[in-house]
């Protein structure tokens, strides 16, 4: 006897294994991806900056598999090269900018009262700032370059975590667990960084992996604008402005292949990220 599925019973059976399929196709890719950013360099089989004026706009061969730049270097090496320049520069991003917006977040949470008042304004003040005009004042003032785009963006986004991190400490802090902490004559910095901090870290975790992708194409748009990486580097977004040369002539791959990769690997984080941070806050 055959017992047929509802119609909707069907559709959510497929919707959820195509959701498994993207989610497992884009951790497979981040795999891919970090493997490249560690072992990049020693995968490619050109130096990143090695020049050769006689392959200068060279098309995909055997010889080079994605094509060459207007300098002959070839791309497929340039990608593996960048690679780990382009995906770590985030995470070191996210670190610094985690860090300042968890101690902010937290202090508000806790002191209360004036205390709470003011790194809120503050962090009003800075949020309501357009991030990257923040950014360029900034390296208008300390000169351009990859470690100062990194510490300026991660001075923009610590106002973005301290008010996430303000909003689930208020909740946690008013929980019966950190009257108990109190009533062992535990200090507040105690009672924060053994109980309040590591209990946010689930929902903190997940909420980072859905900002890498948007801190990606913030460090990506700073070297294409040149206020980034700088050459001979790699760095993906660099890769695309130094190709866009190339586009009136015809030669769409030294621009295609790092936006790509860039666009690719934002979409893969948005789909893990998002998965993660859901099965985090289930557990929580």
């Amino acid at each position: 006897m055959t017992i047929l599925m509802p119609p909707q019973s069907r559709i959510r059976r497929k919707k959820r294994k195509n959701n498994s399929l993207g989610f497992w196709a884009a951790s497979v890719f981040l795999v891919v991806a970090g493997l490249a950013a560690i072992a990049g360099p020693y995968m490619a089989p050109y130096s990143g900056d090695e020049i050769d004026f006689s392959s200068i706009w060279a098309g995909p061969s055997a010889e080079h598999v994605l094509g060459t730049d207007q300098l002959g270097r070839d791309l497929y090496s340039r990608l593996l090269a960048g690679a780990g320049e382009t995906l770590v520069g985030p995470v070191i991003l996210l670190a610094l900018a985690t860090t300042f917006g968890v101690a902010i977040g937290v202090t508000a949470a806790w002191r209360g009262g004036w205390v709470d008042t003011v790194l809120a304004r503050l962090t009003d003040v800075m949020f309501a700032f357009p991030g990257l005009l923040f950014v360029v004042l900034v390296i208008a003032v300390f000169g351009k370059g990859k470690w100062t785009a990194i510490i300026a963006l991660s001075l923009a986004y610590a106002p973005v975590i301290a008010k996430y991190v303000r909003s689930l400490a208020l909740s946690e802090i008013a929980r019966p667990y950190i009257d108990a902490y109190r009533a062992q004559g535990l200090g507040g910095l105690t009672i924060c960084v053994r109980g309040v901090i590591p209990n946010l870290l689930p929902a903190l975790v997940g909420f980072l992996v859905v900002q890498f992708g948007e801190v990606l194409m913030s460090l990506a748009t700073l070297s294409y604008l040149g206020f980034g990486a700088q050459p001979p580097s790699s760095e993906w977004g660099l890769m695309v402005q130094e190709g866009q040369a190339g586009i009136v002539q015809g030669y769409f791959l030294p621009t295609l292949v790092p936006g790509m990769a860039i666009a690719l690997v934002v979409v893969a984080v948005n789909i893990v990220g998002v998965r993660v941070a859901d099965r985090l806050q289930a557990k929580g």
